[in-house]
């Protein structure tokens, strides 16, 4: 039995599992909705949304920033790009994509343009000009000769193929390719071969050993089968890049549907020309990453290293400058990131986030004391409850906030200081399901379905509400009470305390706390400054919060402090 008087003034951990209800001195809440912690430690309600305008669903957002006049977001669904400058729809593309395939759309930005890859499209480039906007297929660089300098590579399903080099009574540009296994289907017209030193094209299939290609010119027939022969990396066959990212003045493909475990990368400053010659320093540059394990690639990233995010691991490759004789690849972790859809990993204060393959954590690369491996630290330990299938990702590094949609229609929102060690985790719930969130300039834009209906909205600190008419309810609960190290068995709170800041609305455990009359004043930002509120009761299930501090009125609440005065008994 005993007196007991509890300060609690910092909030770094916010919201935090059932598993650590147990630890005394966690600076952390069982419940934190719709409120972020504060580079201070202290919690505010969050901002309200205010609405733009209603879009497709299942429509994705990207941001598309060429220079500080001309910042826009994308809002891409089915088979259109809209393009949003300050807030106001300035124009509509036409896209080759459908809904069911955005989940898998990927982008990098270089200058003025934006390049997307899809598994099953070709890549395409969206392009700012000086009238205006435009979308069209990347075309690999054309030699005078015809020829293309995409990517090309061997298959493991062409494995101990030969290919005989016959004459054709067509002309001199077509030959007879005859092969010492099956393997001719009429998926394969069209495609693009290297033999022999060139490139054919594909023209007809007459069965499966025997096919009609052409070239470009005439060519000399060889006294032997070829069998150190390649086709297109890329193609209607074989897919499409996986993924995109530039790297040293290189565009860099990660994966494709039939080679996920390989890298190529442009000649420098050449970003369609993927011509490997004969190894110079500038020249195109393939990779695969070898392991004991299957590795599917999810995405790549440019960041001090070119980064690699598999399906079982997080390779880099650290050289500088890259070069073809200078690729010193390593896999650094064996963690694994989701590759059903696309989550782009966030840069936050120079490291790089994702979301684990588990779907479970969110995870944060950063190098070590010797700046040598990389580790995969578990951002979200204390919160694995919040964790429930994500959806979408963005990071605003003007708010220090991590933004995570849930499959539920909720955000698990991080507030992360690392001056001051908050890394607190919390949820955003509104009068709906949020569906996406991207960040544009310091801006945190959602994609919010409401009664059926998708709508482009935005955070802003001087909304009170949700699109202007949807209220939300705030709420911040206690962790279950430790005194002494000990867990009590019955708590009685005879005081407790909340030192306030710009407030006008606060309820403990459902009363309402008292607020002078002036806070309320049209010129008035709130009440700042200590309020308390006595005789709250005798609890016996001390699992339970202590207190609670919610409010559903439409006002503005900071609390930096909670202090409570009580006793108990063991």
């Amino acid at each position: 039995m005993g007196n007991f008087l509890q300060t609690q003034n910092i909030f770094s951990c916010g919201e935090v599992s059932p598993d650590f209800y147990a630890i005394h001195n966690m600076h952390g809440v069982s419940k934190l909705e719709n409120m972020d912690v504060l580079q201070s430690g202290g919690i505010k309600r969050r901002d309200g949304l205010k609405s733009i305008a209603s879009v497709a669903n299942n429509a994705i957002l990207v941001p598309f920033i060429i220079s500080e006049t001309e910042k826009y977001l994308l809002v891409i669904s089915s088979q259109s790009i809209s393009v949003y400058q300050n807030d106001t729809q300035i124009t509509t593309l036409i896209a080759p994509w459908n809904a069911t395939d955005l989940n898998k759309l990927q982008y990098a930005q270089r200058f003025n343009s934006l390049f997307f890859v899809h598994p099953d499209f070709p890549p395409r480039v969206l392009t700012k000009t000086s009238t205006g906007f435009a979308i069209k297929q990347l075309n690999f660089y054309t030699n005078p000769d015809v020829s293309v300098n995409i990517p090309f590579t061997r298959f493991d399903d062409t494995d101990g193929i030969s290919i005989t080099i016959t004459t054709s009574t067509i002309d001199n540009n077509h030959a007879i390719f005859t092969t010492n296994q099956d393997m001719w289907s009429n998926d394969w017209v069209g495609l693009r071969l290297l033999v022999n030193s060139k490139q054919w094209i594909v023209e007809s299939v007459q069965n499966a050993r025997v096919a009609t290609v052409y070239s470009n010119g005439s060519y000399t027939i060889p006294d032997h089968a070829i069998t150190d022969w390649k086709e297109a990396a890329f193609s209607a066959k074989r897919g499409w890049p996986l993924s995109v990212s530039f790297h040293q003045n290189r565009l860099i493909f990660g994966g494709s549907p039939s080679a996920p475990n390989s890298i190529w990368m442009s000649k420098t400053g050449e970003y369609n020309n993927f011509d490997v010659g004969s190894g110079l320093d500038d020249e195109a540059i393939f990779v695969t990453l070898l392991s004991a394990q299957h590795n599917h690639i999810s995405t790549v990233i440019s960041s001090d290293t070119l980064q690699i995010l598999t399906s079982v691991g997080e390779w880099a490759i650290s050289n500088t400058p890259l070069t073809p004789t200078n690729v010193n690849i390593k896999q650094h972790t064996s963690v694994g990131s989701i590759i059903t859809n696309y989550l782009p990993p966030q840069q936050m204060e120079g490291r790089t986030v994702f979301v684990s393959r588990s779907g479970k954590d969110i995870r944060e690369l950063n190098m070590d004391v010797l700046n040598q491996t990389y580790n995969a630290e578990d951002l979200c330990c204390f919160a694995k409850h919040l964790m429930q299938n994500p959806i979408s990702i963005a990071y605003n590094p003007a708010e220090h906030r991590l933004y995570v949609v849930m499959s539920d229609g909720y955000i698990a929102v991080l507030n992360k200081y690392t001056n001051t060690e908050i890394s607190a985790w919390g949820t955003y719930k509104t009068d709906g399901d949020f569906k996406y969130v991207s960040v544009l300039d310091g801006t945190t834009y959602v994609i919010v379905s409401r009664k059926n209906i998708c709508y482009l909205e935005k955070f802003d600190n001087d909304c009170l509400n949700d699109a202007n008419t949807y209220g939300f309810a705030y709420c911040v609960s206690a962790l279950p009470l430790i005194v002494n190290n000990h867990a009590p068995k019955k708590v009685r709170a005879r005081k407790i305390n909340l030192r306030l800041k710009d407030t006008k609305t606060v309820f403990i455990n459902g009363m309402r706390l008292e607020i002078p009359n002036s806070a309320y004043d049209t010129n008035s930002n709130g009440y700042t400054g200590d309020l308390s509120m006595n005789l709250l009761g005798v609890q016996f299930d001390t699992m339970q919060p202590m207190w609670s501090i919610s409010s559903s009125e439409q006002l503005p609440a900071t609390i930096l402090s909670v202090t409570i005065d009580g006793w108990y008994s063991l």
